[in-house]
């Protein structure tokens, strides 16, 4: 009975361990995000300072490519809305992982009782 405990108890502990990774790669990700967004802000608020005329180059590779200031514009506005979307679907997945820890800790605490009262049990049933 025990060993079918410890058995399942490691069981456990695997799926607990794997949701703790993934919940690290998606906050190692919203990091990411969080400072390309940051990073974006940064020019969005610098283009806003230019005047309409001025000239505007795109770093492509190796190489500067001369862009409309108002295309750049709306190009950063786009890639900060496609951030702000993403952040947002990772927040709720930072979310749901957070209830998935709750739930396998609340099953591992479980386990660990039973596995106490099976060990326990077996103690008082072999003679001294």
């Amino acid at each position: 009975m025990a060993e079918a405990l410890q058995k399942k108890m490691q069981v456990e502990v695997e799926k607990y361990k794997a949701i703790q990774k993934e919940y690290q790669s998606v906050i190692n990700s919203r990091q990411q995000l969080d400072s390309q967004l940051t990073e974006n802000s940064g020019v969005k608020d610098e283009l806003s300072l230019l005047e309409s005329q001025a000239n505007v180059y795109k770093l492509i590779g190796p190489v500067l490519v001369k862009q409309d200031l108002e295309e750049a514009r709306q190009n950063v506005s786009k890639r900060i809305d496609y951030i702000t979307g993403e952040l947002k679907r990772l927040d709720k997945t930072i979310d749901d992982l957070d209830k998935k820890q709750d739930a396998q800790r609340e099953v591992l605490g479980k386990m660990q009782q039973q596995l106490q009262q099976a060990t326990v049990k077996a103690a008082m049933k072999q003679p001294a």
